[in-house]
């Protein structure tokens, strides 16, 4: 029976309800989950939706069993203001709790992929803590050297060769190892859907791909030798594209994934098409990590309201790469 560690989440977020809505209509044969948290809070959250399930509150991972109805809580007692629906520092250290509890499981093989609900940056920075989301986090906690955030949902998939990092410090960031290295994980990641052989698009970092080096020579500099070696070792990569025609060419299924050189220039195309379904796969750890595409909806939170898709197609993106490692 295979284990998916899901994480609480910010707790003042709407990670708990959608966790709830997801899992009241879990059917994945051979799987069950465990939701790493704190077992009052999802109790709230079971009361919050009104649906028929019961919270089993467990100690440790040997205890986790299969029920209809029954939601397992790996309890991580951590004290929360009354108040939700905002960041705070007492989130900020408890969401770092659960996740380090289950990297432990999934490194220690207890685990065998982990889901994470959305956590507050501006919680973990209250809190003292120095990572600006997710990624990087996970990245130090399993000693990762080389990942990437990549998003998948049916309609399109992309990577991102830069993440958390201002804007105008992007240019710097796009060198020939860091676009390799995307690529690199872009077939890799590909592979883990059971996409073989995946077409991968390359984007421009300028308008126009830099127009021959008008408007912008990253893409003369960088971005064409790292193409022209990787189609010399036999991978399906091209480009660079135009920014602003390659997510069309993704959409009609002209190729697989997109390597995109920032965080706005790929996120902004995915949650325009797949907001609501989207997950985020962090792609080159020793783990399998999903998580869904938004954030903590602090304006939605608490008030029955949120949608568990996105969370829905996490658990199944996880369950399904797992499958394939």
């Amino acid at each position: 029976m295979k284990r998916i560690a899901i994480t609480m989440g910010e707790p003042g977020g709407i990670g708990p309800e959608i966790i709830v809505r997801a899992l009241s209509g879990y059917r994945v044969r051979g799987s069950i989950p465990v939701v790493l948290g704190n077992s009052g809070i999802m109790k709230d959250a079971v009361k919050l939706t009104g649906l028929p399930l019961k919270v089993k509150t467990i100690k440790n991972i040997l205890q986790v069993k299969h029920g209809q109805g029954t939601i397992n809580v790996l309890n991580i007692p951590s004290r929360f203001p009354a108040r939700r629906g905002r960041p705070s520092k007492s989130a900020g250290s408890a969401v770092v709790k659960y996740i380090r509890k289950a990297v432990e499981l999934a490194l220690n093989h207890e685990v065998d992929a982990i889901v994470t609900a959305p956590i507050s940056k501006e919680s973990l920075h209250m809190a003292g803590h120095p990572w600006p989301g997710h990624t990087e986090l996970l990245a130090e906690l399993t000693e990762a050297e080389e990942y990437a955030m990549m998003f998948v949902s049916d309609k399109i998939k992309l990577i991102l060769c830069t993440i958390h990092i201002p804007l105008r410090d992007v240019p710097k960031k796009i060198t020939r190892t860091v676009v390799k290295k995307t690529i690199h994980l872009a077939l890799k990641g590909a592979a883990l859907m059971g996409i073989e052989n995946a077409r991968i698009a390359v984007a421009g970092l300028n308008p126009h791909a830099g127009e021959s080096g008008i408007m912008g020579n990253e893409e003369v500099k960088t971005i064409v030798p790292v193409i022209n070696h990787a189609q010399a070792q036999g991978e399906r990569v091209s480009g660079p594209y135009p920014p602003d025609v390659v997510f069309y060419k993704a959409l009609k299924r002209e190729f697989d994934i997109v390597v995109c050189m920032y965080h706005d220039q790929g996120l902004i195309p995915f949650k325009m098409l797949s907001f609501e379904s989207g997950v985020n796969v962090t792609v080159g750890l020793p783990i399998i990590r999903t998580s869904p595409d938004h954030g903590t909806a602090f304006d939605i939170a608490w008030q029955n309201k949120a949608d568990p898709k996105s969370m829905i197609e996490a658990i199944k993106l996880a369950i399904k790469m797992e499958l394939r490692v």
